[in-house]
Order: C-alpha cells, then sequence, then structure tokens
C-alpha cells in the first residue's frame, strides 16, 4: 500500500487532472440529486468513497516532503485511504445491498476516519491550529457517523449533501494543482506538515465550522427524537383484564384540548380483534360541563395517526386534529359528548390493525360501550358514528358490524368522509404520489405483523424495505416524520417500493377481505372531495356504486375543491351539511331510500 501511494504521488497531471475531473462531476450529481433512488445513491456513495481513497493517496503522499521524488503516504493517511476504498468497495461489489447495511458502512466509515484524525492530532510535530484542526474534523466525522447509525433511513441523503460537496472541493483543489503543474497539498483532517499562509488559519476555520455543523445536525436529531410521544403507565392493562369486550378497565380526567365547556376522560377498556383474540384499547371521551347529561353520542373513527403505539391520539400533542377532528367546539356546543377510540395498537400493545376492517370496528364499538359505564359522562342512548380516511372506513365497518356485535347500541347514522374504502385501490395508487409511501409503509407494517401468510419480502423491493421499516416507526404528529417526508421524496424519484403488484397474491387477497361490507343498517353518508389526491374520487365512486348494487342505502355527496383533508376543516361547505344530517339522525327524521347522489 505504502508503494502504491508512491505511485499514486507520481501519477501524470493529466491523470491526476482526470481523477479531479470525476470527483467533481461525481460530487455534483450527488449534491443536485440528493433524492435520487436510494439505490442509485448507493451506487454514487460507494463510488465516491472509493474515489476519496484515491484523493487520499495523491494528495497526501508527499505531506512530509512535497519536493520528494518518492515521497509515500504516512501510516494514518494510509489508514484513512483503506477505510475509504474498503467502505466503498462494500457499498459497489455487495449484491443486494441493503439501505441498512449501507447506513453502516457509511457511519463506521466516518466514525473509523474520526478517531484517526484524532489520534493523528495528538502527534508532536504539529502546529497548534493543526492539532486543533484535527481534533474537530475528527469530532464532526464521529458525530456524523453516529448520526448515520441513528438514523439509517435518511443517512443516504444526509450523507449526499456533505459526501458531494466534499468531492467537489477536492476534486477542484486537485484539478488546479494538476492543471498549476504542482504536487497536490490541499489541506485536509490531519495534516502532517503545517500549511503556509492563509491556508493555514482556513483549514481551522473550516474543521471548527465542520463541527459546528455536526453539533447542530445532533441538536436536531435530537429534538426529533424528543418529540414522540411517550406511552406512559395508563396504557398497561392490569394482570386480571375483564372477559367481555366493552368493560371499562381505567380512567382519569383529560384536559389536553379539550374545551372550557366540556369535560374529558381517557379511558382504556377490552375490546376483541377480528380474529376473535382479546384485546386492549384506549380512548377519550368528551362531554359538555353543563346540563343535564343524557348527551347524544358522536363515535368518532380517528383519521391515520400512525402505526406505533405512542400514535394514538389520546397521546398527541393535539389528540383531536391530529386525527382530523376540527370541530369538537362544535359537537359541544351542541350538547352532544364525544367517543373517540384511540384503536387496537396504538397507546396500547400493538400491532395496530391499520385498515382492516373488523379490528377497528369492534374497537370503536367497544369504546362507545366502555364510555357508557363512565357514570360521570351521562351519556345518553342515541349514537352516530363518524369518520374520516382510515376512520372513514372504521366509521363504515363499525355501522356494518354494529348490528352483530353490539345490537344494544342505538346507532342513528353512519358518516363515513373520504373513507379508505376501496383498499385495492388506494394502496395501488399510494407510490404515485408524494408522501403516500409513509401510509403504504403503514399498510405494509399491520398486514405483515396481523396476518402470517403476508410477508413483507414478498411484495417490497430489498432496498426500501429498511427505509419503509423506518417509516412505520414515526407518527404523523412528532417531529420525526420530517424524516419520513425526506424519504418520501427520495421514493418519489424510485416510486416502485414494491416489488410487485400489492394488490395481486395474498396481500391482494387480504386487502379486499378488508374493503367495508354493504352490511350498514343505520342511514349511511359518505362525503368525499372532489380534488382528493389521496383517496381517488373515480375509486370512492366505484366503491359507492357497488354498495349501491348491493343494495346499501346512501347519500353519497361530493363536494368541489376540496382535497383528502380540506375536506373536514371548519370552513368546508361539508361541516354545516355534516351538523344538519346529524341533527336529522338524532331527531329520528326519514331517510331517502336508495342511492342519492349529489355535487356540492
Amino acid at each position: 500500500m505504502v508503494r502504491l501511494g508512491g505511485w499514486f504521488s507520481r501519477l501524470p497531471r493529466w491523470a491526476r487532472a482526470i481523477v479531479g475531473i470525476l470527483a467533481i462531476a461525481l460530487g455534483a450529481v450527488i449534491i443536485s440529486r440528493p433524492t435520487t433512488s436510494l439505490d442509485l445513491l448507493a451506487w454514487l456513495i460507494g463510488a465516491g468513497l472509493v474515489l476519496s481513497g484515491a484523493l487520499e493517496l495523491i494528495a497526501r503522499a508527499e505531506a512530509a516532503d512535497p519536493d520528494a521524488d518518492d515521497a509515500v503516504p504516512s501510516r494514518w493517511q494510509l489508514v484513512k485511504a483503506i477505510v475509504w476504498v474498503v467502505a466503498g468497495v462494500l457499498v459497489l461489489v455487495l449484491p443486494g445491498l441493503t439501505v441498512r447495511l449501507v447506513a453502516v458502512i457509511v457511519g463506521v466509515a466516518l466514525i473509523v476516519n474520526g478517531v484517526l484524525s484524532i489520534a493523528a492530532g495528538f502527534r508532536g510535530r504539529i502546529t497548534l491550529d493543526a492539532r486543533i484542526a484535527s481534533f474537530a474534523f475528527g469530532a464532526a466525522g464521529i458525530v456524523f457517523g453516529v448520526l448515520a447509525l441513528v438514523w439509517p433511513d435518511i443517512t443516504l441523503l444526509i450523507v449526499a449533501v456533505v459526501f458531494g460537496a466534499r468531492l467537489v472541493m477536492a476534486g477542484l483543489v486537485e484539478l488546479w494543482h494538476a492543471i498549476r503543474g504542482r504536487r497536490s497539498t490541499r489541506p485536509q483532517t490531519d495534516v502532517d506538515a503545517p500549511p503556509r499562509g492563509w491556508r493555514r488559519w482556513a483549514r481551522t476555520i473550516a474543521a471548527v465550522l465542520a463541527l459546528a455543523l455536526a453539533a447542530g445536525a445532533a441538536s436536531v436529531s435530537g429534538s426529533l427524537l424528543q418529540g414522540s410521544p411517550v406511552v406512559d403507565e395508563f396504557y398497561a392493562p392490569p394482570r386480571v383484564v375483564p372477559d367481555e369486550p366493552g368493560q371499562l378497565i381505567r380512567s382519569e380526567p383529560f384536559t389536553r384540548d379539550v374545551p372550557s365547556n366540556a369535560l374529558g376522560w381517557r379511558i382504556l377498556y377490552t375490546t376483541t380483534r377480528g380474529d376473535g383474540s382479546a384485546a386492549v384499547a384506549s380512548g377519550i371521551v368528551v362531554v359538555p360541563r353543563d346540563g343535564d347529561g343524557a348527551w347524544p353520542v358522536i363515535d368518532w373513527t380517528h383519521g391515520t395517526t400512525g402505526f406505533a403505539e405512542n400514535c394514538a391520539p389520546s397521546l398527541a400533542e393535539h389528540p383531536f386534529e391530529s386525527g382530523a377532528l376540527f370541530v369538537l367546539d362544535q359537537v359541544i356546543d351542541n350538547g352532544w359528548a364525544l367517543v373517540a377510540s384511540d384503536y387496537i395498537g396504538l397507546g396500547t400493545r400493538g400491532p395496530h390493525p391499520y385498515l382492516i376492517g373488523p379490528d377497528t370496528g369492534h374497537a370503536a364499538l367497544d369504546a362507545a360501550r366502555a364510555a357508557r359505564q363512565l357514570s360521570a359522562a351521562r351519556l345518553g342512548d342515541v349514537h352516530v358514528v363518524w369518520g374520516h380516511s382510515q376512520g372513514g372506513a372504521g366509521a363504515l365497518w363499525t355501522g356494518a358490524l354494529a348490528e352483530e356485535y353490539a345490537p344494544e347500541l342505538d346507532i342513528a347514522g353512519v358518516a363515513s368522509l373520504a373513507p379508505a374504502s376501496d383498499l385495492p385501490a388506494l394502496v395501488r395508487h399510494l407510490p404515485e404520489i408524494t408522501g403516500g409511501s409513509v401510509f403504504a409503509s403503514y399498510v405494509i407494517a399491520a398486514y405483515t405483523a396481523i396476518y402470517p401468510d403476508v410477508n413483507a419480502r414478498d411484495f417490497v423491493r430489498p432496498g426500501a424495505r429498511v427505509t419503509v421499516e423506518q417509516m412505520a416507526r414515526r407518527c404523523l404528529a412528532e417531529p420525526g416524520v420530517f424524516v419520513s417526508v425526506l424519504n418520501a421524496l427520495a421514493l418519489s424519484r424510485d416510486p416502485e417500493i414494491f416489488s410487485q403488484d400489492p394488490t395481486q397474491g395474498v396481500l391482494g387477497e387480504r386487502l379486499a377481505q378488508n374493503v367495508p361490507p354493504p352490511t350498514i343498517s343505520a342511514p349511511l353518508l359518505l362525503a368525499q372531495g372532489a380534488a382528493d389526491p389521496l383517496v381517488i374520487p373515480a375509486a370512492q365512486r366505484a366503491y359507492a356504486d357497488a354498495l349501491c348494487a348491493a343494495g346499501q342505502q346512501l347519500d353519497y355527496r361530493d363536494f368541489a375543491g376540496r382535497d383528502h383533508v380540506a375536506l373536514v376543516e371548519p370552513d368546508s361547505p361539508l361541516i354545516p351539511e355534516l351538523f344538519q344530517w346529524t341533527k336529522d339522525r338524532l331527531a329520528g327524521e326519514p331517510v331517502e331510500t336508495g342511492c342519492v347522489f349529489s355535487e356540492r
């Protein structure tokens, strides 16, 4: 390797110029396309690592004596070059290399180079500024390496920008020296000979800035990690849990985002999974503070908040808005109560059955049962189910299962708002929209956890598996979802996270099983935004047509210009119609038989 370093030092000017140009070009590509395909980005970084090793040998072979014809790298430079080259070769040649392994290789390479830089700073014959630079660059490398290991799915994106810039600068310096006909003496993180003039101070300043950047990145990383909700002891079931579903286990006052004219509790209760096994779920109950009680109940099934246990709405900073309920004030002002299930596996022990119908319907119905045992809430007998998105499908399943599963509950109506109804069409469409991969990750996590015959390896591309796994661990309402957004942008350049059509095979069969059936005995309102990019209006209309063909009564309303969330925001034209429709259901007003389709 020492001879190789000497050979590199004697490269002709044109060869060194080519190496510099390659470094500039490769660095520019990496910087300009950090959200390219993660698989391609891994290859680019692998090539960049190898090129960094070559630049290390070329630029440092004569550090001790720039004029020596047989100058060779020092042992520190050799080890650093070896680390870069070996890391790059591993990334390039290992077949089917995963993003997680790339993150480990890059992270370890950064840490090792950081340690070597710090070790080089302890050498005796070195100026104070060079020693500081060596320590600072080394510490920065270690920090970036640790961050690479902490955030394996985002490592390539972050490293792309930092590493790409490093390649461009190194390439420019090498090209400049090749053109001038001088041996390269570009500044590095662990310089053996003291530089002269302004370069001495520039190197030190650059080192301090690199360390400051690393410290800032570490601080942001800590904030993202600390911003995630934490599951507390309230959600842990007792040793003895009632056998019967819908039994209240415990309750405690709840005030977060509860209106001043209302009282709130969070509850823990028993329920049943779709396979008949017992489970525990949590939820929130809110009632008007003043009045005689017997409040009509809105059973709210919330929109997507995540898949992990800490993604329960009752744990979120804004527990109602996180699931797209923006009109709690109006619910209370109308003299109604709210019962909102967190669902199984959110707050309580998972896995969370994301977009798995029977489990969700059971959790909502059992929340209504358990809330009735909360004597201080003074709930009435009549219920109307509301739900949006994931909860829109949950509302449909709640209505479809109510008559058989909880016949004692008086369900006066079901309002399903932009529901995730046609699951095969939804999942097939998710990779095509920005951010859709986040929702796809929740589907993949849930279906592989709930159904033994569904395996992610059968339908998720190897290069996307770690990214999908990490996405599924983050809640939509936590700061860490920013990382998922960056990953979604990365996947948008290569949207096929699925290795095959997810609507075919076992996964397709399971998705079809969870399409809400036309067995809703209560009056049904289905509202859809005509500009919804997530739940496609055409697919929603096809689902509605199928309901009607099966004999389901339906009031279908299409709202022009409204997208997925805007449909349920306070200024939406749906809101006054939803409240009036609910008042009519609570008053027992008759509904028109058959199906009615209208545009708003």
